[in-house]
Parts: C-alpha cells; structure tokens; sequence
C-alpha cells in the first residue's frame, strides 16, 4: 500500500475527493516519483510540534482531538477530555478500541504532585474453568481470535467512571455529548481507518465459520462493504448505548438494562459470559513504576498484568551504554535496542501475569543490578541464538488506540484503550453498536504459567500508557500502539529526545524497529515452539549499510515499508518553567495534535 502522504498529494494536484485518489491509487494511478519538501529547520522527514500554553490533546483522529479541546475549553479537566476523546474514538476508530475493550491510564494530578495508574481490565467468565475451556477448545492448542472464547469483561466504561469520579469536573452527558451527535448524524471516515476497515472485513470474512455471530458485526460495521475514505459512516445503536450510560452512568453497563442485552446475547450464541461476570466487575487503581534512565529522566509505566514494565526493563539494560558514540541509524544502536528487547521479554513470557493470581519479582526485575546482568549478556558483535528468562535473586520466587491530553492546570492524562487483535471478536451484542473484545486470546493454557487461564482472571495485557518525569517533574506523557511494539517503541522515542535531542515530533516520525518474536506469555514455559532469534523488522527510513551490516551480525532483518507494524505515537511535554505544552501525533496514522 502506498503511503497515505500520496493518497493526499494526489487529491490535492488532480483535484479529486479522498475516496476518489485513494480508489485511483488502487487502480494502479501512475506512480508519483516525487518525494518530500524542504523545511527551514528540524529534519526534513518531519514536520513541526504543536505549542500551546492552555491545553493541548493528540489522538489519532483529528475530530477526537478536537472534541477533547472542546471539552477543555468548557472548563473540563484533562480527564474530562481524555474520555470524550477516547469515546470518539470508540466510533471513528473503532479498528482500534471501543466500549467493548480495556483501557488503562497514568494520571499525573497537579494537586497532590503524583502519578496515579488504573487498570481498566476486564476478567474471564467466572462459570468456565480450565478444563471447560480445554473441551470446547478441542484439538486447539491455543485461544482464538475471534467467537466469544476470548471474550474478557469489557473494562472501558467502568474505567471512565473511575477516572472520572476522582479527576472529573463536567457532568457525564456533557462529556460524551459530542460522541451521541457523531454517531447519529454520522462523520467521514479518515483514511488509514478505512484501510484498516478493509483489512478487518478481509480477515473476518476469512474466519466468519470461526466466529459464533457474525451478522450484528456486519450490520453495525460493514453494512455495505467496508467504509471508503470520505464515506460518511454513523452508528445510531452506539449513539443510544452511549446515551444511556452518559444518564445511568456505570451502572446501566454493568448492572442495569445494557447487562441484561449482554447477558441475553451471550445466552443466545452459547457464550460463558454472564450478567454477574459485569456485576462483580471493578477497576483498579495502581502504582506506577519508574526507573532512571539518564541527564535525570525517569520513565514510568504500568504494572502486570501489562507489559509496561518490560519498557522498564529495556531502559535499565540500555543505560548501560552510551549509544551516542554512534549515529542514531547505525547497526550498533538498531543491534542493542534489539538484544535489549529480546532480553526483557524473556521476562515478561515467564513472570508478567494477573498479579492477584501471581506474585512476579517486580522489584528485582526492575533493579540495577539485574539492568547490569542483563546488559552483560549482550554479544556487542552478534545477535545471540537464545536468551532465557532471569532466576530471582529473592527468597521464593496486535490494535489500540493511544491518546494524551493536558489541561490549564497542569494535569496530564496518558490513556490507551482497545479491544487487542483488530476489532475484536466479531460479536456485536444485538442493538447496542459495539464489539467484544478478544483480549483472553492471550491467556495460556499451561497449567504451570502465571498466565494460565484460570476463571475470573484478568489475561496478559498489551496496551500499557507510558510517562516520562524530569528531574522528578512532570515532562511527558505519551504512548505508542500496537501489541509487542509498545515497549520497544517507547524506549525508541525515549533515546531519540535524550540521547539524540530530537524533539517530540521528530522523535515520532523517525524510522523504527519492530523486533518481533522469542518467549510469549501465551506459549508453555518452555517456550515450546518458540521463535527465539525472532525477525528484526525496520522501516525504509534504516539505510541498505545498516542494514546489511545487522544481517552480518546474524540478525534476520526484513523491511516494511507501509507503517502498519510499527505502532501510532501521540505524545505531549510541559515545560516545567513557562507551563507551556508540547504536542505531536502520529504521522503512520490520521491523528492531530491541537492545542489552544
């Protein structure tokens, strides 16, 4: 697929609608041997930040952060805004979250100068066991995609509330308001959704015999096909679900009329999911965990049952070096991130779990002194065949949405949400406009792994927000989707500004690596059938020199060139003396930074 840069390019010279050149691009348009402007500073590849003073949101849809800004301007507060966004982006971008996912946040809450962390994640039906699960599963040796055995607890809307109710300042109606009206009167679908509107149809289609329900998916989304860039698409049954919880607030999804629709569905298509499974449902507020990096920053993440602290892990192990003796592009740099990434996720398949069904070493992992073990068994010269996960030193033992947002009091919200592989499950509940999301696809089925499905259990979580501080202050939050890719992109964008001074929008653009492959928290703890060297992906932007010199180091490096593997980045910085804030947003996705 041709850049989205090109789709636009050819709208603007040949004077045609979005829908228009992007269907002219498919029909094999000449190519436009053209590439990027000039700009009089930063790097050419870039473009620049958005500074505000009052307020600042970046989300991946351009209406999303507008509504956001609206909400600020109204006298809301960044939580205010985040949830208005996120609930935007539950129609707009419904290839990436919505009610029917998870959602996890950092708070940063001016008042009190702290970091408050929630957990927004959805658990397991509690009336099916590991060997009920075992059964129905068959010959399967896995969970799968799609149907409703991966179905978790949607979180989304419980998480709302919770943050609401200790950093909400606008009345609920007033907050999801903007999301009713776009729902009903529809809005024009932008055009890497619609790309990946087109993926996700694709893929359903292929395994509609594995999915238990299928009909009230398509009607709800793909009525007429996937949705074309420019193609106004509405969703009036997620304009009256979202009504009713805007006026029965958490109660109407977990423990009212839109339970006993969920209850009814799943009794109907066979499902384990049952009205009791949302009416024991809570979130739950956390520590976030932060570890020096260098020149005084911390970065900071999430707990288990996330991967945020396999983030962690890679900024203790990469501290270890001083990678600025290279050029931010060589082989050298691309070669630590990599063997850093592989090291901390041997970790996160052996230890990373539901913590109230585990007790991982978090404090151990997250130490220097096992930064500096770690770091030492990096061959500075070679990709090494296999790693393995750690000993504790103690007594015992896939698709999200990723927005920031920032108020005129300095308080900063870090929130991502998501119904984990594409869509989701392809079961939308009759009538109420949303899909369920396939987050228990990533439990195992070990009965000796932390991970182990088990009822009433949260499964191992991808999406994991991320912050930054400077000398102990607030000075980033941000985030970057995409499964695997978030931690290793979180730890790129952090070298990029600290070692390399890149600032915040270039520090997003610049070409990445994915690293995909080793121990998963989903496989047996042996890591049976295990990829273990894994296959090092890079974007063009990593010159053929690199390159070539990563594969003599025995890397398996393969380049892609159409973004979709390598995350959606949205960020924001404050400026500890003026206040003022910092935006940049994602250029591999639609989204905008906006501030005022």
């Amino acid at each position: 697929m041709r850049n989205i840069f090109l789709i636009s390019l050819a709208a603007t010279a040949l004077s045609l609608t979005p829908a228009q050149a992007q269907e002219a691009e498919q029909e094999d348009a000449p190519a436009l041997e053209i590439g990027a402007g000039g700009r009089p500073i930063g790097q050419g590849w870039s473009r620049s930040p958005t500074i505000a003073q009052h307020g600042m949101a970046a989300t991946a849809h351009p209406l999303a952060s507008q509504i956001a800004i609206d909400i600020l301007k109204k006298g809301g507060s960044a939580v205010d805004a985040a949830i208005a966004a996120n609930a935007a982006l539950g129609l707009m971008e419904p290839t990436g979250n919505g009610i029917g996912g998870d959602l996890f946040a950092i708070v940063w809450d001016p008042k009190t100068q702290k970091l408050y962390g929630l957990n927004a994640s959805g658990r397991s039906p509690k009336g099916r066991d590991l060997a009920k699960l075992k059964e129905q599963l068959g010959e399967a040796t896995s969970l799968p995609p799609f149907g409703h055995l991966p179905v978790t607890v949607p979180g989304t809307v419980d998480g709302w509330f919770s943050l609401h109710g200790n950093f909400g300042k606008l009345p609920m109606t007033d907050i999801l308001q903007p999301t009713i009206d776009y729902a009903r009167g529809g809005h024009p679908v932008a055009p890497v959704i619609a790309e990946y509107l087109k993926r996700n149809l694709a893929r359903f289609e292929e395994f509609e015999d594995t999915i238990t329900e299928f009909d009230n998916a398509r009607e709800t989304y793909f009525p007429n096909g996937a949705p074309k860039t420019g193609e106004i698409f509405k969703n009036p049954d997620l304009a009256n679900t979202l009504e009713q919880i805007a006026k029965g607030g958490r109660t109407a999804f977990y423990d009212g009329p839109l339970t006993e629709v969920m209850d009814a569905y799943f009794k109907r298509i066979g499902a384990d999911l049952r009205y009791e499974d949302f009416e024991d449902h809570a979130s739950e507020w956390t520590v976030v965990g932060c570890v020096a990096y260098r020149k005084g920053y911390e970065m900071c993440q999430l707990p288990p049952n996330t991967q945020g602290y396999a983030a962690l892990q890679m900024t203790n192990i990469l501290k270890n070096v001083d990678l600025t003796q290279w050029p931010r592009g060589s082989a050298e740099v691309l070669h630590y991130i990599t063997e850093a990434k592989r090291l901390a996720f041997e970790d996160v398949a052996r230890f990373y779990a539901d913590p109230d069904y585990s007790d991982p070493p978090l404090d151990w992992l997250l130490s220097d002194a096992y930064g500096k073990e770690r770091f030492a068994l990096i061959d500075p010269n070679k990709a090494s065949p296999e790693f393995g996960p750690g000993e504790p030193k103690i007594e015992g033992e896939g698709d999200t949405t990723y927005l920031t947002v920032a108020d005129k009091d300095g308080m900063m919200v870090s929130l991502i949400q998501s119904n984990y592989r594409g869509m989701g499950s392809g079961l939308v509940a009759d009538g109420l406009g949303f899909m369920f999301q396939d987050r228990g696809e990533l439990f195992s089925l070990d009965p000796k792994h932390p991970n182990v499905y088990a009822p009433g259990k949260r499964p191992f979580h991808t999406i994991i927000p991320a912050f930054m501080k400077k000398d102990g202050k607030p000075f980033m939050s941000f985030g970057l989707m995409g499964g695997g890719m978030q931690p290793q992109g979180h730890v790129q964008v952090m070298i990029n500004m600290v070692d390399y001074g890149m600032n915040l929008q270039e520090a997003g653009d610049a070409a990445r690596l994915n690293h995909d492959g080793g121990r998963h928290p989903t496989n047996d703890l042996a890591g049976t059938g295990a990829d273990l060297l894994g296959v090092l992906h890079v974007e063009p932007g990593i010159s053929e020199k690199t390159i070539t010199k990563l594969r003599d180091m025995g890397h398996i490096v393969k380049v892609v060139d159409n973004g979709i593997m390598f995350g959606g980045y949205q960020a924001i910085t404050r400026d500890p003396e003026t206040g003022v804030y910092t935006g940049a947003t994602e250029m591999r996705k639609d989204g905008l930074a906006i501030g005022y």
